[in-house]
C-alpha cells in the first residue's frame, strides 16, 4: 500500500513543527506581559455589568516574559496589591523567582488575582509542553473574551 505524497508531506511538516517547538529558543520583543484596564471598566461595574477584563491567573515565565505590566486606561484609580495605579499610569512588576503570588486587585471581578511564575523550560519535551500549554491557555482566554 502506497502513501499519498501529500500525506507524507503533511507528516513531515508536522514533525518539523514539533521539533521547532521543542528546540527553538524562547524570544519575545520584551519581557513585559501587558494587561490593560480599559476606559469605562469602573462605570460598567457600577452599572452592574460583570466585567471580566483580567484572567484569574496570569502566567509568566522567567527569562521570557517575567514582568507584569498593568496599564490603567480607566478614569478611576485601581489598586493592585499595595500599589495605587492612577488613571493613565502604568505599573511594572518584575519577578525573579518561580512561585504563585496572590494580589488584591480592584480591576479584577473577584477582587483577587494570582500571578503564576514558572521557570524557563529546558529545550526538548519540557519546552514543547510549555509552548502547547501557553497556546491552549491563550485559546481558552480568547474564547472567553469573544462576544457570543
Amino acid at each position: 500500500m502506497r502513501r499519498h505524497p501529500l500525506a507524507s508531506l503533511t507528516v513531515f511538516c508536522l514533525a518539523l513543527a514539533l521539533a521547532w517547538a521543542a528546540l527553538a529558543p524562547l524570544k519575545y520583543a520584551n519581557r513585559d506581559q501587558l494587561f490593560d484596564i480599559p476606559k469605562g471598566t469602573h462605570a460598567r461595574r457600577m452599572a452592574g455589568d460583570k466585567v471580566d477584563i483580567l484572567p484569574t491567573v496570569v502566567r509568566l515565565t522567567l527569562g521570557v516574559q517575567d514582568v507584569l505590566l498593568l496599564r490603567n486606561s480607566d478614569s478611576v484609580p485601581q489598586l493592585f496589591g499595595p500599589v495605587l495605579i492612577m488613571p493613565g499610569q502604568d505599573f511594572r512588576l518584575p519577578f525573579e523567582q518561580a512561585s504563585d503570588y496572590q494580589f488584591a486587585c480592584t480591576a479584577h471581578a473577584s477582587g483577587q488575582m494570582t500571578v503564576s511564575v514558572v521557570a524557563l523550560p529546558d529545550p526538548g519535551l519540557e519546552r514543547l509542553k510549555w509552548r502547547l500549554g501557553a497556546l491552549s491557555h491563550a485559546i481558552r482566554y480568547l474564547k472567553k473574551q469573544s462576544p457570543g
